[in-house]
């Protein structure tokens, strides 16, 4: 990744590692994030156990908020991992995958939701991965 003024260029992904993505997305993430990354219904309300249910990883969620270092340690550890180390109190749902997929595994998925986005999303979340590496 390199940086241009304000505009941030990210290395090309492969259709071929898409398309991986996507069927590994299929297989491990779309139980609870929807097949087509549109998440649980009424994502936004907590739900029984008192938990926010899966949000979704297209456009309308909030994934694309995120950078990729950060969406990359909160699906390797799982969620309540990440955010205890933040020292934040919140109660995730989402479990750790370290021990099911490998990083190029991770980093697959990422860039199959990544490559779903409208381009202004996919240049705001470039821009908060930089931003990552700057901190």
């Amino acid at each position: 990744m390199a940086l241009l003024g304000t505009m941030v260029l990210v290395s090309p992904v492969s259709a071929d590692e898409i398309a991986e993505g996507r069927a590994l997305y299929v297989e491990h993430c779309a139980a609870c994030h929807g097949v087509n990354l549109e998440g649980a219904p009424d994502w936004q309300s907590r739900g029984p156990d008192g938990r926010f249910p899966a949000p979704p990883h297209d456009e309308t969620g909030h994934t694309w908020h995120h950078g990729d270092a950060m969406l990359f340690d909160y699906t390797r550890r799982g969620g309540q991992a990440f955010l205890d180390d933040l020292g934040v109190r919140f109660d995730s749902g989402m479990p750790a995958f370290d021990d099911v997929l490998s990083d190029a595994e991770i980093e697959a998925i990422l860039a199959y939701i990544r490559s779903t986005w409208p381009e202004r999303m996919r240049a705001f979340q470039a821009e908060r991965t930089a931003a990552e590496g700057a901190d």
